[in-house]
């Protein structure tokens, strides 16, 4: 942009942006918003060269109506009739638990179906995090048996699981 085009710009801004800014938050009550009407009505003085060689009065009243217009085609768009202003945001989504909840039955009737010495052995080792010496030693029973029970246990148990319609 030329330097004689930027100074015509910036003189024009510093001539009528402060009253419009004013007459539109007078109109809206959005300061926010106001800034976006004041550079759109500026915008459409500047493409509009016939506006700017009028009077300074004659202009003014011209960005008065431009920015009245735009302020009305704002409240009438249906952008505007959507949205709902509101002092707080709206509180987060809280994740729904019913696909947890199913889960956990699901896993419960396959652990169920077990029997008693895998479902031990799955049981510690999975929910209560016993490693296998641990649960070797609060079963008594050795190692070698903990850790093919543990095998053989979650292979019935992802069976079962596939029984009731999970697949993997």
């Amino acid at each position: 942009m030329p330097s004689d085009d930027a100074a015509r710009l910036g003189a024009l801004y510093d001539a009528h942006a402060a009253p419009i800014w004013r007459y539109v938050v007078h109109l809206t009550g959005d300061r926010t918003g106001a800034d976006d009407v004041v550079q759109e009505t500026l915008l459409r003085a500047w493409r509009t060269p016939r506006i700017l060689a009028d009077d300074p009065e004659s202009t003014r009243s011209w960005m008065y109506t431009v920015a009245r217009h735009l302020v009305v085609d704002e409240a009438r768009s249906a952008r505007h009739r959507r949205e709902i202003a509101m002092d707080e945001p709206p509180e987060a989504a809280v994740r729904d638990a019913t696909d947890s909840i199913f889960d956990a039955i699901l896993i419960e009737e396959a652990l169920a179906a077990l029997s008693v010495a895998h479902r031990d052995v799955v049981v510690r080792a999975y929910y209560r995090g016993l490693t296998v010496a641990e649960i070797a030693e609060e079963l008594t029973i050795p190692e070698g048996t903990v850790k093919s029970r543990l095998h053989y246990g979650l292979r019935a148990l992802r069976l079962g699981l596939q029984e009731r319609g999970v697949t993997r």
